[in-house]
Order: structure tokens, then sequence, then C-alpha cells
């Protein structure tokens, strides 16, 4: 549905209270009272007697009653009745709802019927909706306060958008504490409609939110809410609270709003991946809002503490070494510049001790100090109240300092009553406060993690070797040749792993005594010898592994101890007898690499310790495909045996490329079979720096969706590919953008005229910087559509053009460019690649394609007419919008 609607649910002309004035109407008189102080126009018909037609807003009794032209409705009627209010506000063109009633799907079946009605209603219709069982909307900068809550809070720069009405009001009522200012407040409810991915798309296009936080109990569409999260974190911050960290407090968020729980860590997860920093409590999202509120962004984890007693400066710096920091080191300008006029006794070092005795303008002097120093990148003053230090005067000093510097400073004023008012003046100035140095320490490194993610982002993915390839057409005969429900037979799960190149140990099955005796004169001594049965997953605890065999006799006696224990640990198991390989004998390091299909996320990468210990240990970590070498690195670096696996003593360092490798080639595994639910190499052993995995198994079930649209990320679509020939017979790759693709972007830049560049980019432009090229080369395949022409005669595959159409958040739009290199225009490239991403859009369902063209670009403005796009002059820049409407 369109975003346009979004604008007037946040920016309505017009709009009507649907709600008695009685019962539950208290609600309603809520709602129109925070209307009419809003000042809003309309001519609505008035049934509420003691809410006139003021200002033309009025609560009705029935929709049909109402004139035409309004934009919003707001619905307070028993959940019972708001179908039938609807299907009214789309007969009336209604843009918008919100829609306060409780009672829906959180009580149960009945009120999911009533969401299906009402849902399948407003899509039909055209209308969003936000809700039900919420608090409102309020939006600050228009006065508008379409919610129950009786106050509006300042205007202000940051985005709030909640399920809970409870945390809500929590949020408000410190707000207007501590002077915290909104661009948007959201109660979202129960996302019938509106959902987060909605109002990530709108707020981060939307100037005047700057940032956004938000309290999540559970997601709904997890693709869509990736696509807009991935988006939007690279250009404003997204700062989370998600509920249900425990099992307990899972299944409470789940009752609560209706919604199926998720593994936590998996959470953890896609979060990270979108850019999005999440926060552990409440307490640290109500410093974060503050901190986000009112101070810029710091650049780095460098923080200078100041602080007039040492012990709170102790906290602080206990506090950053918990999260593996300390204080910034001063450096030796800065600390000759203290030194020249503190007391002899001060600390001499980062924290800043200042003493108890500290004056308001010793305090002034050092802070000065430190903002014009070139070692941190934020200040935390502390002040603790003592007889010789006025909290008052210095915090008037601090305000007074701070006028007009954009340097992110935060304070902590310790006590109680004797530093209030202290507390208020900094509040009023803008000035983050918070009661103790940890919960100030913890809010400024929540927003360290967020320039980051924004650093990571920048980094360019290695390239992987070109001849990576698959065998899709044998991996999938296995698959398809195991039951649905049933793990694969090893020997079949290592093909499968070796078909998509993971290296994995030769294995043979016997399902006989003599059986085995052959095998193991096949493959030589010394050997492994291991259980093979579906039902028995933990082979170690049955005594069905036995290991270093180095003869017939100690193969037969193996096979026979094996089935005997199998049978005395699970009677009803089914043995199919036993699976034999090459034996390793001390390894230098031992891993897990698997997988687990999540019903909300798709699959989802492990990563971790392994052997026998690794439920013990629970050394892992999580990523979602699909994978790149640099998310790979990024993957095994979260765990602990990623320091191990570096090289620890005389043990030799694992191969990282191969390492890296083996994560893309299973990441491209799990793309293209959503059968696999379950996939575990356990060990993955590492000798002399090389990996190989000696035990594997795949779990196969019924798909939930084809393959790609089972993840949560769209993977590079690998059928838009395809080849051409230049007017000269020059063979050319036409292809999509991939991450790696930075290194081809910047050569490609270097052979370019000013005036193709400025015909391209409006502008004059010396060279691509590192967030240029992650905004051209990572590319999210859901939204934006961008191909390049690669000579295939060259041997470094040099790029030739690039075309892209960069779609909006309902897909129904888009804006496209081209660029082709000087020496390759007019060969048709510019054409091509224009044309198979019209082509790809059309197929994606795009309505209309638009782009700007400077009228002295007559060739492209000649390759618009020649493909059927229409053209209109800008009447203020003379520039031609050039259109292609499809269907």
């Amino acid at each position: 549905m369109s975003q346009y609607n979004l604008d007037r649910i946040f920016q309505p002309r017009r709009v009507a209270v649907v709600g008695a004035s009685e019962g539950a109407g208290g609600i309603g008189n809520a709602l129109m009272k925070n209307l009419i102080e809003g000042g809003f126009q309309g001519k609505l018909l008035p049934v509420n007697p003691k809410y006139p037609a003021v200002h033309g807003i009025s609560a009705v009794g029935s929709v049909s009653d109402l004139e035409t032209g309004v934009d919003l409705a707001i619905i307070a009627t028993p959940i019972r009745t708001v179908p039938d209010i609807v299907r009214e506000c789309v007969e009336k063109k209604i843009a918008g709802a919100i829609v306060i009633s409780a009672g829906g799907k959180e009580v149960g079946e009945k009120g999911r019927e009533i969401e299906a009605r009402i849902r399948a209603t407003a899509h039909a219709g055209g209308l969003r909706i936000v809700g039900p069982n919420c608090l409102g909307v309020i939006r600050p900068k228009v006065s508008l306060n379409a919610s129950f809550a009786s106050e509006m809070p300042d205007i202000g720069d940051l985005a709030f958008v909640s399920q809970s009405g409870a945390i809500c009001t929590a949020i408000l009522d410190l707000a207007l504490k501590e002077h915290i200012g909104f661009s948007h407040f959201v109660s979202i409810g129960s996302m019938l409609d509106v959902d987060f991915g909605d109002l990530i798309d709108y707020l981060g296009n939307d100037p005047s939110a700057k940032s956004i936080l938000l309290y999540v109990e559970s997601l709904t569409n997890f693709r869509k809410f990736m696509s807009a999260a991935r988006a939007v974190s690279r250009i404003k911050p997204i700062i989370v609270l998600k509920a249900g960290r425990s099992e307990a407090g899972a299944k409470a968020a789940a009752s609560h709003t209706g919604a199926m729980a998720g593994e936590d860590a998996v959470y953890d997860a896609a979060f990270k991946r979108a850019g999005i920093v999440r926060v552990d409590t409440i307490q640290d999202l109500f410093d974060c809002a503050e901190l986000m509120a009112k101070q810029p962004r710091p650049l780095g984890p460098r923080l200078a503490i100041v602080s007039n007693g040492g012990g709170p400066g102790v906290m602080a710096t206990d506090t950053l070494a918990r999260y593996g920091l300390e204080p910034a080191p001063l450096d030796p300008e800065t600390f000759q510049k203290l030194d020249a006029f503190l007391p002899p006794f001060w600390s001499r070092g980062n924290p800043i001790d200042i003493l108890g005795d500290a004056s308001a303008e010793r305090f002034r002097r050092t802070l000065e100090i430190c903002f014009d120093g070139k070692d941190t990148d934020g200040v935390c003053v502390i002040l603790a109240p003592q007889a010789m230090t006025d909290p008052i005067l210095v915090a008037e000093t601090l305000a007074s300092t701070m006028q007009n510097r954009l340097f992110p400073v935060f304070a902590c004023w310790m006590g109680g009553k004797s530093i209030e008012k202290a507390m208020q003046i900094l509040n009023n100035a803008g000035i983050p406060t918070y009661e103790t140095p940890e919960r100030a320490v913890r809010a400024f490194l929540y927003m360290v993690d967020y320039a980051g993610n924004m650093e990571a982002l920048l980094e360019i993915p290695p390239k992987l070797p070109p001849d990576m390839s698959f065998d899709t057409e044998k991996a999938r005969r296995l698959i398809a040749g195991t039951p649905d429900g049933r793990f694969m037979g090893e020997s079949d799960a290592k093909e499968v792993l070796s078909a998509y190149g993971l290296p994995v140990i030769r294995t043979e099955t016997a399902k006989t005594e003599e059986d085995a005796a052959r095998v193991a004169r096949d493959i030589g001594y010394p050997l492994g010898m291991k259980l093979h049965s579906p039902d028995i997953t933990h082979k170690t605890e049955a005594g069905g592994v036995r290991l270093d065999l180095r003869s017939d006799a100690d193969v037969r006696a193996a096979f026979s101890g094996i089935i005997e224990a199998a049978h005395r640990y699970k009677p009803d198991a089914r043995i199919e007898g036993v699976t034999i390989q090459p034996f390793f004998s001390n390894a230098d390091y031992e891993i897990l690499l698997g997988a687990k299909l999540d019903p909300n996320f798709g699959p989802v990468i492990l990563f971790g310790m392994g052997g026998i210990f690794t439920e013990v240990l629970k050394d892992r970590a999580l990523g979602l495909p699909p994978m790149n070498r640099l998310l790979a690195r990024r993957l095994m670096r979260e765990t602990k045996a990623y320091s191990l696996i570096k090289g620890y003593r005389n043990r030799p360092p694992a191969d990282m490329a191969q390492l890296e490798e083996m994560i893309v080639r299973l990441s491209q595994l799990l793309i293209d079979f959503p059968e696999i639910a379950e996939l575990d190499m356990n060990p993955v052993l590492i000798k002399n720096g090389e990996s190989i995995a000696v035990d594997a198994r795949i779990l196969v079930s019924p798909p939930a969706a084809p393959s790609s649209l089972h993840l949560v990320i769209s993977p590079y679509p690998q059928d838009d590919e395809s080849h051409m020939a230049g007017v000269d017979g020059r063979p050319i790759f036409i292809r999509p953008v991939k991450p790696e693709d930075a290194p081809l972007f910047t050569a490609l830049f270097k052979t370019l005229s000013p005036t193709t560049i400025h015909y391209r980019f409006f502008g004059a432009l010396k060279e691509l910087n590192p967030e240029m090229l992650a905004r051209f080369t990572q590319i999210d395949y859901d939204r934006e559509i961008a191909l390049v022409a690669i000579d295939e005669d060259s041997q470094t595959g040099n790029m030739l053009g690039v075309a892209r159409i960069i779609g909006d958040p309902d897909g129904k739009t888009g804006e496209f460019a081209v660029l082709v290199g000087d020496d390759w225009q007019g060969k048709g490239i510019g054409s091509n690649l224009l044309k198979k991403c019209l082509s790809i859009a059309e197929k994606q369902g795009f309505k209309s394609v638009s782009g700007l063209v400077l009228p002295e670009n007559t060739n492209m403005l000649a390759l618009g007419k020649k493909l059927g796009f229409g053209a209109k002059r800008e009447p203020d820049s003379g520039d031609n919008e050039l259109t292609i409407y499809f269907g």
C-alpha cells in the first residue's frame, strides 16, 4: 500500500473520532480534547454534545454521516464494531485509521477472526491502519495528539515506536521531566497493518526524525523489517529494546501480542546484520533516548571522564572495562595543559580527578581543554556533592561552556535533593543527565556501537575465488531422496556438503561386521567408527564412537561393541550399521559449523567451539545468509574460538580464508535448499591450518517457502545474469552488482570524463568516497535493481557500465540512473543495461520508473525516448523528468 497514506496518518488535515462519549468513550473524550487543542480543521458532523464542531473536529457515531475529505479516522469503539466502521471508512475514501480498540488477536481465535476481516477490508480499499490495541499517534511538530495521552511532549528529532502502551506512557512521563523532544511518537499496538518495517521506512524518509527508538515484543513481516532497517540504519541510528530474552519472557511477550516467540540469539544476529543497536533494559532505552535527543553522536569510544572524586571515576572506568574498553589516554599536549593549572595532586591521567574542592571555574577550564583536544570522542562529567563544590554553579558553568559546541557531553550529578535544581539546569540546556556513572557510560557505549556499525558497513569484502562452483543437481537428488522429517544418512550428508565444495572426510557405510572389515582394509588404518542411526543424535553418549582402530580385530570388536551399546541405549532405535572414516589424531582445534531453520528469520548459520563440549561451552555466534567473506570473518570474531584458531602457543593458525569460504559455501547451500531444517558439521577438525568436517548431519523437512523466499535477506539474483555482444562483437557479461565490486566501481570512475561525471552526479566529483562505494555496492535486492556490464575479454573483468533502479518502499515506483564509461558510450551497453533493469522492474510489480536528466544530456534523452519514456520539463530547474509506466 502507498507510503502516501502514512502521510495522511501523521500529517492529516481533517480528523474524525469514531466513538461514543460514555463507557469506553472516556477515551473518545480524551481524544477529542487533544485534537481540539491541536487546532485541526475540517467540517464534520457533530454528535457529541460535550464537544461540538470546534475547529471542525467531532466525535461521530457513524462514518457514513461524514462528508468526504477526511484524512484520518480514530476508532475507539468495541472491537466487534470495527470491521463495519472500517468498511465505511473505505467507502468514504478515508486514507488512514488509528484503531484504539483492544480485543483482537491477543485474546485468541475470535479476536484473530475480527482482525482478519478488518485487514481484508482495509487492504482492498487502500486504507492504512495503526493498531488495534494501541495508545495512538503523537506528532508534536504539527500539534497532532491522536492519542489518549494527556500531554503533548516537546518538539524534537527523536522518533519513538512501541508495541506497548504502558511503555509509551512511561517514556512520555520521562520526556516531560527531562525535556526530551520527539518528531514522532507512535503506539503501534498489534500491527494488524502498519508494522515496524513500514514505520522504519517512513521515518527513514522523514528528515524531521534524526534517530529511531523501538520497543519490540514481536515482529510480523520479518523480511520487510530487515530490508527497511538495513536501508535506514545507514543514515540514522535505530535503537531497539526487544522484550522476551528469557524463555519465560518470550512466552509472556507472545501471549501479550498474539505472536510466536523466536529464539533471542537469532534476534541478536538479525539486529546486528541490520545495523540496529540493541539495548538490554528499559532504563537503557530511556538513557539512549535522552542522549540521542540532546547530543551529537560520538565518532568512537575514546571517553574522557572528568570528576571531583576518585570513586565515581573508578565506577565509570569499571563500566568501560566490562565492555573491553578503557578511558582514552591523554596525549602529551592535553596532559601539559591540564597539569599547568590543576592542583599538584590531581590524578594525572584519565579519569581526570580534579579533586573534591573543585570550583566551577576548574570544571570549566578542564572541560574546554578536553573539548579542544584531539584524543577524545566524548566527555562524561561527574559531580559528587561536596562542601567546596556548588552543584548549581557547576551546572550553570557546564551549560554555558557547552553552548554552540557540537561535542558529545553528558553529566552524572550524583546525589538526591541537593542536586535537583542543578539537574534541571542541565536538562534545560540539552545536556543528558544520569544518576550513576554506570548508566551514563552505558548510554555512551550504545551510541559507540552505532558508530561501529557504520564503520563496518564501509568495509569492502574480499573477493571470493573465481572458480567457486556448486553441483546443485547432485545435492538436489540426495536431498529429494530423503523422507521429510528424517536425517540424511551420514554418507549422503557428506556427499551434499562435498557437492558444494565443503571439505569432508571420506566416509563409508558398513551394515555388517564383514562389511566393516572390508571397508577398513580399503580405506587403511588408523580408522574411526561411528554408529549409523537416524534415531540417535549424540553418538558418544550412546557408546557409538570408537577411535584409533589399527587392525582387523579392532574393527570387528568396535562394530559389535557399538551395535550392542546402541541397543542398550535406545532399544527401539533404527540401527543401520556404522560409518567408517580415516582417524585424525591430535587435531589442533575442533570447531562447529552448522545451521538451523528459524521459523521467523529462516536459515541461521552457527559457528563456534566444536567437539563433545559444544553444548556445555555454548561458544557460538549466529549469522544470516547470504554471507560474504567479510561477514564470515565477523561471525567468527564473535566467538572465543576465534582467539584460539588464530594460533595459540605452539599450535599453528587455521587457514582463515578457507574457513571464510566454507561459511560462504554453506550459506549458498542454505539459500538453494529451503528443505534443510538442520545441518551440523561437528567437529570440523583443524590440523596444520587445514579444516575438514569429520561428522555431518542434515535434517530434511518440507519447505515453508520456495528458494530465496525462505530468507529474510534477499540473496544475489543469479537469474538476472545474461550475456550480450557489443556492437564490435565484444562479449559482455551482464550481472547484478555484488558487495565485492567496489574496486571495479573505483576503476570505472577513474576513466570518466568531467562531462560524464556531471551528467551522472549533477555536479563535479573527484572520487567515490567509502560511503558512496558502500551505497553503490551493498545492494538490497528486494528494493533495488542494479546491473553492471563486465568485459569478458579482459583478464581483470573491467566494468564498462552500470544501471540501477532504486525502488520506493511501496515497491510500486522507482528512480533510474545509468552510467557508461566514455570509451564504451554509443555501443548499446547503456541501452541494454537499462532495458534489462526495466524488464526486471516490471516483473517485480513496479507501476512506474522515473529519473531526472540534465537538458544538455541529449544522448540520455534520446535513449529515454527510444525505450518509451515520456519527458516533462521541471519548471524550476529546467531538468527533464523521464517516466515510463507499466501495464
